[in-house]
């Protein structure tokens, strides 16, 4: 499937191949089917591939498709991070615009030291209580009680892109004993239509630390999620919680570091993530 087709190989939200998150992407997909997509996805065996179906270098605008291994998801951020990087080696650096089935994601790319990095702006935020309920049943999939949660931050679905379950951990200790049940959580997710579970620990206002359960992606855990991150910044504005500009710290118990900065800066509660890329 992938013989005829160049698959470019990026970690983003890393400055080391060994770090972040790895995305596969492909500059010139026009030629391929949703199902061919996927399949590729599936050989290449990261989180997310992402697929340009079309584009127009020279207004740079581009249109983009994210598959998973299992499924296809509207929208993802560390490809999209990975992809405008490849674009920017490629076509210069500045302003490239995305057309995802989320809705538009005009990405900011520019040279940082050695490291080339991209910014992107999330379609519009929200976020809202999740259903106790739906609460109790997903924590019994985690192996995680009530009393494991910081009240300081009520569990939320949140959307930036895609909808996600935000959990707050009460201890970092909490937060680094992930065993969960793959296939129940797996479950949930796909009935509630979530991407990811985000579950963070608060280190402090400007500084969180994240894991992403992923098995609706066909994989145990995300070691960098920018669509996660945009939904969480729309978390927090709705809590009224924090600062406008943090750090997340993710994939460290992976073994994979990731750094995704943050910043909410727009009225209707768009979030801005950033973060570096390289090729592997």
């Amino acid at each position: 499937m992938t013989n005829n087709v160049e698959i470019l190989r990026y970690t983003a939200f890393a400055h080391d191949p060994k770090g972040g998150n790895p995305a596969g992407v492909v500059l010139d997909a026009s030629g391929l089917s949703g199902a061919e997509m996927r399949a590729i996805a599936a050989e290449v065996g990261y989180s997310e591939t992402a697929f340009i179906t079309a584009r127009d270098d020279e207004s740079r605008i581009f249109q983009v498709r994210y598959f998973a291994p299992s499924a296809e998801v509207a929208f993802c951020g560390h490809a999209t991070i990975a992809t405008a990087v490849a674009l920017a080696e490629r076509i210069g650096v500045g302003r490239v615009v995305f057309d995802t089935e989320a809705g538009e994601i005009a990405v900011d790319t520019f040279v940082d030291g050695d490291t080339l990095r991209a910014t992107l702006t999330s379609v519009p935020t929200r976020s809202r209580p999740v259903d106790e309920p739906v609460l109790d049943e997903t924590l019994a999939a985690l192996g995680w009680s009530r009393d494991d949660l910081d009240r300081a931050f009520p569990p939320h679905v949140a959307f930036g892109g895609n909808e996600h379950l935000m959990l707050a951990a009460a201890s970092r200790e909490r937060l680094t004993d992930l065993d969960y049940d793959f296939d129940g959580l797996r479950s949930i997710m796909a009935r509630e239509g979530w991407t990811t579970v985000n579950l963070f620990w608060q280190e402090s206002d400007r500084r969180f630390h994240s894991r992403n359960p992923f098995p609706v992606g066909g994989i145990v855990e995300d070691p960098a999620t920018g669509a996660a991150a945009a939904a969480f910044g729309g978390y927090l504005r709705t809590l009224g919680t924090g600062s406008d500009e943090f750090t997340i710290i993710q994939g460290v118990d992976m073994g994979q570091p990731s750094e995704l900065k943050v910043s909410i800066a727009e009225a209707d509660g768009r979030t801005r993530v950033s973060g570096g890329a390289v090729v592997i």
